[in-house]
């Protein structure tokens, strides 16, 4: 059975606490929206689907609870709307939040004109909304591993395996369930066409020595942890056949924020000629941002770099520089975009965003 990030049914939310991982497997509740902004900000819960899952199941927890509840239609709009603001200031950089939010309040301009509908009926319409979106995320999950997988296997010989390698973590962890990059290795080992995947520890976090690791060894997919320095080396020496990461947004030119270490490993790839994936769901798509010049990129606390569950590894006083992200330019990501409706390039996005977005899809 896959790991879980999130457990929710109506009524209540719990998220396994990645903090504590891969020691202490522990599932902690949420009760509403400053819990699950705190679980957000502190990366007890991480990866951009995963943090837009929690913001909003937050949000139907308290208006399952009677939150907003108010003087009527109006007074729940404003309620929603409070929180909504509220939780798009845990984490910056992640874009699937702010998209879920913007979709929400676009069905709740909609449904408020209804003729007739009274605050119970819109309460219900926007919880059954929030709810939906879990088995979206696992379904566009499914779609991109297979689109990958396809991807990958059109440009090597007919019946040959693969090696991945693979940075941070975008697995069941990071979603609701499946994975985007390594939704993309289910994939090829569910074929059987996988030899192993090559997974980087990700400083100065950890999650793919934390996290990636421990998850690939819950469900026996072969996996090698390598140091992040060792990445290009591995290219070398191992015959890696493709690079797949995910992303934390996606700007319309198709550069990308994924994890910090995500840049440098695209430059080795494109030096190794081996190509190079970014897969993500279009809620990680922001056509709104010309560039990854605009994409804003979440500075972290420096005890985060100089320390070690709570050992010193740095002098006292050094100054730190810890972005938790970095922009990969477009013309490095050679594989593609792999989103839920197929793999385009990253020149090809915006049109591609555009078509779906006409078609309702």
């Amino acid at each position: 059975m896959a790991l879980e990030s999130i457990r929710y049914r109506r009524g209540s939310l719990s998220i396994l606490n990645q903090r504590l991982l891969p020691e202490q497997l522990r599932y902690e509740r949420v009760d509403g929206a400053e819990r699950a902004w705190e679980a957000i900000n502190s990366m007890e819960v991480r990866g951009a689907p995963a943090i837009a899952l929690v913001g909003c199941l937050s949000l139907a927890l308290e208006l399952a609870a009677g939150a907003g509840a108010g003087d009527g239609v109006a007074a729940l709009e404003a309620f929603v709307e409070q929180r909504l603001r509220f939780l798009l200031t845990a984490r910056p950089t992640a874009v699937n939040l702010h998209r879920e939010a913007e979709r929400l309040r676009e069905r709740l301009r909609e449904w408020s004109r209804s003729p007739g509908i009274t605050a119970p009926e819109l309460r219900e319409r926007i919880i059954e909304h929030i709810e939906g979106l879990l088995a979206k995320d696992r379904e566009d999950n499914e779609s991109i591993g297979a689109h990958g997988a396809r991807d990958i296997l059109r440009r090597i010989p007919a019946g040959a395996t693969v090696t991945v390698l693979t940075h941070c973590n975008t697995g069941s962890l990071a979603t609701a369930g499946y994975g985007t990059a390594l939704g993309i290795v289910r994939a090829l080992h569910g074929q059987g066409r996988l030899r192993r995947v090559l997974c980087t520890e990700t400083r100065p976090y950890n999650q793919g020595s934390r996290l990636t690791a421990f998850e690939l060894l819950h469900d026996n997919i072969p996996v090698t942890l390598i140091t992040d320095s060792a990445a290009a080396a591995a290219m070398r020496e191992h015959g890696v056949d493709a690079v797949v990461v995910g992303a934390d947004r996606v700007a319309a030119n198709g550069d990308t924020a994924n994890k910090i270490g995500t840049f440098q490993l695209a430059v080795a790839a494109r030096h190794h000629q081996v190509p190079f994936y970014v897969a993500a769901p279009s809620s990680s798509c922001d056509p709104a941002l010309p560039s990854g010049a605009q994409i804003p990129i979440e500075e972290r606390p420096g005890r985060e770099l100089t320390h070690l569950q709570g050992l010193c590894m740095a002098p006292p006083g050094i100054d730190v520089w810890n972005p938790a992200f970095d922009v990969t330019p477009h013309d490095l990501i050679t594989g593609g975009v792999v989103t839920e409706w197929g793999v385009v390039s990253p020149g090809e996005l915006s049109r591609a965003l555009a078509e779906h977005s006409a078609g309702g899809q």
